[in-house]
Parts: structure tokens; sequence; C-alpha cells
């Protein structure tokens, strides 16, 4: 992986607005099956006090393991987001993760009885609507910020992922995707300034997707055995697969939420302009301990996550 060099912002920076921590009102569930394992899973969402931060809690171990959504818990897995303390792991978190942070819902425990969170639909719209049915509450707590305040590029020229000081309060995202070998998904690009009401029109309902050649590998390898097409897009020449696109652009919406999950694993948030090319958790998860390792030189306090 190269990193270019970074470059100071040549102008004053923006300066965010400090906005006060959020939790949920009350407990919501969801439930579902994990993609990847088959196996029947569910997920509490619980309320937590000022500057928890996320926690993953499985329940099911004896005596239960505590999983903080930290960069520093990340291990490295095949197309998805896993965290591990101990004897605990959670995997295919980004998910719940973008779904928190694009709320705002800072302080969660999240208690789980398997490892694997739920696929539901592909998307973060059934943990979207389950936390804003429990209710978000303010907490009298100032979130963490950091911010952006050199560009970063890490990668390659194949796929590569770049922050920039802001120009506007609050995150603001591009990403794009290629798929010459898949016409019908193609090259999309899509931009958009993160914020509750954006997130949850924008984003929450955007589905995974992988093509039909894809999707037979891993049934060969007994992997995915319960998802259908109904659960993922999966495309061939013709597009989506007994489905229907929800946006014509939703492949890059979806790569676009999971960058809100992994960007959540800072911990706090980011203020600042990022921009992708077919990056994926790796290095997504990579910029962040880049920015925070950055924030900690010029903020000897912050200590986000």
């Amino acid at each position: 992986m190269k990193s270019r060099p970074r470059t100071a912002a040549s102008t004053p920076l923006v300066q965010p607005q400090p906005r006060f921590q959020h939790t949920i009102a009350r407990a919501a569930v969801v439930e579902g099956f994990g993609f990847w394992s088959s196996r029947d899973v569910r997920v509490e969402f619980r309320p937590a006090q000022p500057n928890t931060g996320v926690v993953f809690v499985r329940g099911d171990l004896n005596p239960a393991v505590r999983i903080p959504a930290a960069v520093e818990r990340r291990i490295e897995t095949p197309r998805r987001t896993a965290l591990v303390h101990g004897a605990g792991r959670v995997e295919m978190v980004e998910h719940i993760l973008a779904s928190l942070a694009g709320l705002q819902i800072d302080n969660c425990e999240v208690w789980v009885n398997e490892s694997e969170m739920p696929g539901c639909d592909g998307s973060s719209l059934a943990f979207v609507e389950a936390l804003e049915a429990a209710g978000i509450v303010r907490q009298q707590a100032i979130r963490a910020t950091l911010v952006v305040r050199e560009t970063v590029r890490l990668g390659n020229e194949e796929s590569w992922i770049l922050a920039n000081p802001p120009e506007q309060p609050g995150l603001a995202l591009q990403f794009r995707i290629e798929y010459p070998h898949c016409p019908s998904i193609g090259r999309q690009t899509y931009k958009l300034a993160i914020t509750p009401n954006s997130f949850r029109k924008q984003l929450a309902s955007c589905r995974t997707f992988l093509t039909r050649q894809e999707a037979e590998w891993l049934r060969s390898q007994k992997l995915a055995s319960r998802a259908t097409t109904k659960e993922a897009l999966v495309f061939d020449a013709d597009g989506p697969v007994d489905n229907e696109l929800r946006f014509d652009d939703e492949c890059v919406r979806h790569k676009m939420l999971d960058l809100v999950g992994d960007l959540a694993l800072a911990g706090c948030d980011i203020v600042g302009q990022v921009a992708a090319h077919c990056s994926g958790h790796r290095l997504n998860a990579e910029l962040v301990r880049v920015l925070l390792a950055e924030g900690e030189k010029l903020q000897p306090w912050l200590r986000c996550a």
C-alpha cells in the first residue's frame, strides 16, 4: 500500500459545530440470519451512558464479552468488517455501525447471540427503522470531533482513499466504483454530505451486491447457503437477478454506506472530505488509523475510540 505525501491545509480550517451525544430511549431488537454463516442471530440495541461509545456484547458467551467498536479491535476478514476482543468476535458489523453513525447515535450497547450480524435485506434499513422506533435522546455530553487538517492519500492507482480538510462543517463523502467485467454495474460515482436525514433517505436502504460469478463461488465454498437474490443484489449481464434496484446507482451508494460504517471505528465525528475509488474495508480502516494518529499529534487529549 502506498501513501502519497500529505499536504498541510492552505486555507483556514472550518471549525466544527459542537454537538451533544445521543443514545436510544429504549431497547430495540432486530432478528435475522448471517449471510456468511447462515445462522440465526438476535440483535438487541440497548441505551448506554454518555462516553460509552458503541460496544458489541456477546451475551451468548460465559462470561459475556464486550467488544468496543474501535479500529484497534478490527481484524482482517474478507469482504466484511470484523472486531475481536479476547474470546469474543463479531463480524459483518459495518451495516450496524453505519446505522448508528448515520443517525448520530453515539452510545449504544449491541447485545448479540452469534458472531455474525444479520444480513436482513442487505442494507441498513431494518436497523435504522428499529433504532428510530426506539427513539433517539440527547445526552449531556459533547461528542468528540476529529478535524482533517492535512491531505492524506492511501492506496494505489487501482484502489485508493483520500481525506482532505473540510470546506464546510461535517463529513462529505465521494465514492466511485468501476466494474468493467460487469457492465450492468459499470462505473458509478456518488457524492453526499452525511447528516441523519441524508443517510436515512439516500444510503440506508442500499443493498449489498455481487456478481453472479461471485455468488456461484460462495455457494461452491458452502457459504451464504441461505441468502437468495431477494436478500442481496446479484448481477448478471442484464442487471440484478430476480430483483429491482432502489436507485440507479444503488451499488456505489452501498459502498458509501459501508464507508460510513468503517469510519465509525474512529469513535468520534470526522469532519472533512473523504473521496474513495474502488476502496474496501481494509483501506477504509487504514484511513481511520492514520487520521487518529495525526489527530493525536495535534490534539494530545484526543482519544476518540
